[in-house]
């Protein structure tokens, strides 16, 4: 599960006149208390994270199986999971979304709520013996609401999102074309109706890995024949990436867990779209174009579509052909000799007046966040898919939020 919140109710005043509560002004007394533990276990967070999943396994081995074989980068995912929830701990409307997404997303690894108590009790374990200097009955007893107001809200999600739809889909493989040596396309047909929005991204399981699952954004708006295509690029040590890029065939068969993602189209307004792709990036930034054509937009749309060289930019014949066809997008390529892509973005412009999407690697995303900031973009137009990652490093400033992260998580997220 991921980390630490507050409850709501010691921040939220009734207003008379019957309108959403208002969020009083600073932090709440338990975020105050939950921020201090993290900021002393962040130097030790190693030890922390890997004594937390032996208390777990050693009292609950019954769980260990639901976790994949190597839980190095498992142990990676917990402090971002906690760092996230802190930053936004007096944000409701953006923590209680990051824990709903969380709470359908584990349903796909077999957790249950009975499965809940026992991770809260490795976590105060592990906090009990590294946080020594803040650790007292006051810091506990604010871990121990914070931790029952999380995982209730995941447990609820998870019951709710069980009555309208499968823990997980089967997909079999229909296309596979190989852009580059590293890239591929990949089309599945999944078992039965996979309700998504053009610009959410899924996860997934191949036969090879069991247990590893890997993020991969949608490459199209939802199709009248139910297909689904992705755009997966095969990196060093990617388990699943290269699975996917160098064996999967057409019969194959995956496994998919529910959409998630929040950079989608508000289409009850006609704002301009500036969107930056950098790599496969691009895929759910076509997705975001196909989705405004569908809708019968006018809205201006500028896609800059980012890459090393322009032999990798292998998807730029479907850009153009889409900017053929709809006279209100642009579409710019960018390469290395160009400078950065967030640099190319901020020569054009302006942008204020935009919403804008970023997609790519996570250092492009970052770069893209504080350029577009710099350009005067407001914070509640930027949208990406990094909250998690791009929140330790920029703890203390406002977040999006649009902008509901790849989650990790303390149950397996792979």
């Amino acid at each position: 599960m991921d980390a630490p919140t507050t409850t709501t109710d010691e921040r939220e005043s009734p207003t008379p006149d019957g309108k959403e509560p208002r969020i009083s002004e600073g932090p709440s007394a338990d975020a105050v208390l939950v921020r201090r533990t993290l900021a002393e276990i962040a130097p030790v967070a190693d030890r922390v994270t890997s004594y937390f999943y032996a208390l777990l396994f050693i009292h609950h081995p019954e769980l260990r199986e639901m976790f994949p074989a190597a839980m190095d980068t498992q142990r990676d995912r917990l402090l971002k999971a906690l760092l996230t929830a802190a930053e936004h701990m007096d944000d409701a409307p953006v923590l209680t979304a990051y824990l709903e997404n969380l709470g359908r997303g584990h349903r796909k690894y077999g957790t249950q709520a009975a499965h809940y108590p026992a991770v809260g009790e490795a976590l105060i374990g592990a906090l009990t013996r590294y946080a020594e200097k803040s650790w007292d009955e006051e810091t506990e007893a604010a871990w121990v609401r914070t931790y029952t107001t999380i995982s209730q809200i995941m447990i609820d999600a998870a019951a709710e999102n069980e009555r309208t739809a499968p823990a997980w889909w089967q997909a079999e493989v229909v296309s596979h074309d190989l852009r580059t040596p590293d890239i591929a396309v990949v089309t599945l047909r999944p078992d039965q109706p996979y309700p998504f929005l053009a610009g959410q991204y899924t996860t997934l399981e191949t036969p090879w890995w069991p247990r590893i699952w890997r993020h991969y954004s949608f490459a199209s708006a939802p199709r009248p024949d139910g297909l689904l295509s992705l755009h997966i690029k095969a990196v060093p040590a990617g388990w699943v990436s290269n699975a996917l890029v160098h064996r999967a065939r057409p019969g194959d068969v995956l496994r998919l867990g529910p959409p998630a993602g929040s950079m989608t189209v508000d289409h009850s307004t006609d704002t301009g779209l500036l969107c930056m792709g950098g790599g496969t990036g691009i895929a759910p930034i076509k997705a975001l174009v196909e989705d405004v054509a569908e809708h019968g937009d006018r809205r201006p749309v500028d896609v800059f579509y980012g890459a090393r060289s322009g032999h990798d930019l292998y998807d730029i014949d479907t850009m153009l052909r889409l900017q053929k066809t709809f006279p209100w997008l642009s579409v710019h390529p960018v390469t290395e000799e160009q400078g950065r892509l967030p640099d190319a973005v901020c020569r054009y412009g302006p942008w204020n007046e935009r919403d804008a999407y970023l997609s790519g690697p996570l250092d492009m995303v970052r770069r893209g966040v504080d350029a577009l900031r710099g350009a005067g973009v407001p914070s509640d137009r930027i949208r990406h898919d990094f909250l998690a990652e791009l929140a330790p490093a920029t703890a203390g400033q406002p977040r999006s939020g649009a902008c509901i992260a790849r989650t990790p998580s303390m149950l397996p997220s792979r």
